[in-house]
């Protein structure tokens, strides 16, 4: 089928490489240093195991992300443009970080050259695996058949129904970026309370705090299983992912017990696909973030 547009993303979509390059999405990464001196692009320049196994390895050491440059959009963008291929590129939550400007800013550079050039540019106001399955929406869109502009005007409609509910391995990654309160965090290590966190609209909210594990990957199951029931729609009408971040076992077992729980409770589901939070979000969680990602269906 001939694609009526182009799908971009920033890395923040954190999808599996395999699975852009099959569902034909450009991603324009995101850049990691653990030094403040040496940026590599990630996935490119660095892979994400890589990147997880030294926050692993060099405990107290705090990576920082960078988001992509006007130029590094203006490389992606300008192909399509040269080939009259509308495009819509869709950008992490601008409440997190510049990268929707930096696509903006490409975006004007590349009409000045090409004025007939159709470029969209979507803040999609989530992040990470969310933004994975916000951007596999688009895909899905596209692949239907949906013209340019009907596929972003209904992207507009579904983004506001994006969740994540997660919790993190401790506090340390959310006190070194200010995310929390010195107080809570020293409470956090001395009483082992780890925080339950909501994203909607682009921005995080606390949802609860528990001691252990457990505890919080439970009460980000109850978080999802409360949204479902309150939307009022079937869960057949939602996208559901988990996201994980250097444990990946963990992650298959949390599924597990996730599906057993939601099939308990009257939901009818079979799967929930797991992908890797990549460096955008877990350089302010740390390596062992863990929860859901949900969205309403496009189509």
């Amino acid at each position: 089928m001939k694609e009526a547009f182009h799908i971009i993303s920033d890395g923040s979509c954190d999808l599996p490489q395999e699975l852009a390059e099959e569902k034909n999405i450009t991603v324009v990464p995101f850049y990691v240093s653990f030094d403040d001196e040496h940026y590599y692009k990630e996935n490119v320049e660095i892979g994400i195991r890589d990147f997880y196994q030294q926050m692993v390895d060099k405990k107290g050491v705090y990576p920082k992300s960078s988001m992509p440059s006007t130029q590094d959009y203006i490389d992606v963008f300008m192909p399509y443009a040269e080939q009259g291929m509308p495009v819509i590129c869709i950008c992490i939550t601008t409440k997190f970080s510049g990268s929707m400007q930096s696509a903006v800013n490409a975006r004007n550079a590349v009409l000045e050259e090409y004025p007939e050039a159709r470029i969209t540019v979507i803040d999609s106001c989530v992040n990470t695996v969310l933004q994975g399955l916000f951007v596999l929406e688009a895909a899905a869109l596209r692949d239907s058949g949906m013209g340019c502009e009907e596929a972003a005007a209904r992207l507009e409609e579904i983004k506001g129904s994006g969740r994540i509910f997660f919790t993190v391995g401790d506090m340390e990654y959310l006190k070194h970026g200010g995310r929390i309160g010195k107080v809570a965090s020293v409470a956090g290590s001395v009483l082992g309370i780890r925080p339950v966190i909501t994203l909607r609209e682009g921005e995080i909210f606390p949802s609860g705090i528990g001691r252990g594990r457990r505890r919080t990957t439970d009460k980000a199951l109850e978080l999802l299983i409360e949204y479902l029931k309150e939307s009022g729609k079937g869960v057949d009408r939602f996208s559901i992912t988990i996201g994980f971040g250097y444990d990946y076992e963990e992650a298959v077992d949390f599924r597990a017990h996730a599906l057993e729980t939601l099939q308990a409770r009257g939901f009818s589901i079979e799967d929930i696909p797991i992908y890797q939070i990549g460096a955008t979000i877990s350089v302010h969680t740390g390596p062992y973030p863990l929860g859901f990602g949900v969205i309403e269906k496009a189509l």
